[in-house]
């Protein structure tokens, strides 16, 4: 007898999966370049984001987005961002894990290594929630220009693994049993705070990325004191990150040019600052992340770095959050292959497993290869931000930073596409998480730089760093002699390199061409010297003989895809 509601040949849910031991190249990647005694607190990280609880919480996040609350009940203006809790469950266990600064908490050789591994693992499953993380991370090379009053008053609680997700002031009454500060106006009490995660607002309507054509005023106070001297901001921001943040790093125009200010949400006598949240963005994806565009109008900052000096400043968090776009888009491929690989696994058609179909395994096998080579990468990026890195490892991650951030973001939507297709129409619909994904990925690309501000990057660095060169192929060059057409590659990359460098003119044209070929030699570099035989092999026949193709699934013949498929 047939009923019409039994369910067959569907696969089961995805849950209850260790996401760090099942993804054998980030093992390995954290066992070589990682610390000793990492594997257990990122098993902890990889069972609690492959439970059933955090999916579940990643969903609501996306599907609940954040409110704007401009004004409470009494009329005060308040410019509160609300989030569904399951967002403050994840935010929450990515801070206590450590994923926002437990590098610069406990640094060392790995350091940054055993914290990319668990950003990658959270936002493998919720990508939204890793952009306050990221910034708190970078933010905090930028506080240490600052005066020491603001250093030693905010660093602490930067570093800080509670999350604590109401506004309060840092520096207020603490005796115990002092009773918190009323708010200005109404609403709710001032509390002092352990705890901070601090977004940033670079951006203006006119400019985006050509942040010296800011027009937001800073005029100084007068009042400077142990935090520095003290301005008073005026303009709007086009985009404002993660606005729910206790603070912000902002860029301004003083007397002296643009500079860098610091900007809390509560000052230090309790009070709200002026930060006027005017909407949020409606957003393609990111949905779980808050984004704004904000208004000053006589706003409290203090001076970070020297005056006219801003760009300088913030480009030591701009650096880490373009590796975080490196790291993040790693994650996303990573979920996409995974959800890939489970579905095949256990979905019939045609008279077989998907997977025992060779054009499928083909897809899937060279996804993989894409997931590998962005999670290598990404790792050993992470490894050279470690404060052990000399001069060369400090070259080479200036040029392996952008080339990584412009290839492999560029990789990530076109990866989650062709994941998406796996499952078919289940992958298009929303209950099943690479919908999501497929929406997310073009953001990384997007974020702190698109790619010609990228690629235009790796010009100046040309032109102005060369010695970021020679480091470069020196790492990769560790490689030579591994395979043929790795030793090919880096011929003509270096080739390449004297010829734009020999062609002032023409060399914008050919700087996409550039970032490309680099980031590609990186990668098979570093397969060549550390991923199996049958995926080094793959991915350097594939992505460096020919033109490298198009499409996922049109790998050379001979490419042993079982091994490959053994390691999704």
């Amino acid at each position: 007898m047939i009923h019409t509601h039994e369910v067959v040949n569907q696969p089961p849910p995805r849950e209850g999966v260790d996401e760090f031991a099942t993804d054998a190249p980030l093992v390995e990647a954290v066992a070589r370049w990682g610390r000793a005694g990492a594997v257990p607190p990122l098993s902890e990280v990889g069972v609690h984001v492959g439970s059933a609880a955090f999916q579940r919480d990643a969903e609501l996040a996306n599907t609940h987005p954040p409110v704007l609350r401009s004004h409470d009940r009494w009329g005060v203006r308040v410019d509160e961002v609300e989030y569904d809790d399951a967002y403050h469950r994840i935010l929450g266990a990515a801070v206590g894990a450590g994923a926002h600064t437990s590098a610069w908490a406990d640094p060392g050789a790995g350091a940054n290594v055993d914290r990319a591994a668990a950003f990658l693992l959270f936002a493998q499953v919720e990508p939204g929630h890793a952009c306050p993380v990221s910034m708190t991370h970078a933010a905090v090379p930028v506080l240490e220009l600052a005066a020491s009053g603001l250093r030693d008053e905010w660093m602490p609680r930067l570093l800080s693994r509670a999350y604590e997700p109401e506004l309060g002031g840092v520096g207020l009454e603490t005796r115990p049993g002092a009773a918190p500060r009323p708010a200005q106006g109404g609403g709710r009490p001032r509390v002092a705070k352990r705890s901070a995660l601090v977004g940033m607002a670079m951006t203006e309507k006119q400019g985006g990325s050509d942040v010296r054509a800011n027009t937001t005023r800073a005029e100084p106070t007068g009042a400077d004191d142990a935090r520095g001297r003290e301005f008073r901001l005026t303009g709007h921001k086009w985009f404002c990150s993660a606005p729910m943040s206790d603070a912000f790093l902002v860029l301004a125009q003083a007397q002296g040019g643009l500079s860098c200010f610091f900007v809390p949400r509560v000052l230090p006598d309790g009070s709200r600052n002026v930060f006027r949240i005017q909407r949020l963005k409606d957003k393609l994806g990111n949905r779980s992340n808050a984004s704004s565009e904000v208004e000053f109008e006589g706003t409290t900052a203090w001076l970070v770095g020297e005056e006219g000096r801003g760009v300088a400043a913030i480009v030591q968090m701009v650096t880490r959050t373009r590796l975080d776009c490196v790291i993040g888009t790693a994650a996303g491929m990573r979920q996409s292959v995974a959800e890939a690989a489970w579905h095949v696994r256990h979905r019939s058609a045609f008279g077989s497993l998907l997977v025992d179909q060779p054009a499928m395994a083909a897809v899937v096998a060279d996804l993989a290869l894409e997931s590998e080579a962005a999670t290598v990468t990404a790792m050993r990026l992470a490894r050279a931000y470690d404060d052990d890195a000399d001069d060369a490892e400090r070259a080479f991650r200036r040029l392996a930073t952008a080339v990584s951030k412009f290839w492999i973001c560029k990789r990530g939507p076109e990866h989650a596409y062709e994941a998406l297709e796996c499952l078919g129409g289940n992958g298009y619909t929303e209950a099943f998480p690479l919908a999501r994904r497929y929406r997310e990925q073009p953001l990384l690309a997007i974020w702190e730089g698109s790619g010609n501000v990228i690629a235009l990057d790796v010009l100046r660095v040309l032109d102005r760093e060369p010695d970021a060169f020679d480091a470069f192929f020196d790492v990769v060059g560790e490689a030579a002699g591994g395979h043929a057409a790795f030793d090919l590659a880096l011929a003509e990359a270096q080739s390449i390199v004297r010829e734009v460098s020999a062609d002032a003119a023409g060399a914008p044209v050919r700087a996409r061409e550039l970032a490309e070929r680099l980031a590609l030699l990186l990668q098979a570099s570093l397969l060549v010297q550390h991923s199996p035989a049958a995926v080094a092999d793959a991915f350097a026949r594939s992505r460096l003989e020919g033109d490298g193709g198009t499409l996922y699934g049109a790998l050379p013949p001979g490419v042993d895809t079982a091994a490959i498929l053994a390691r999704a």
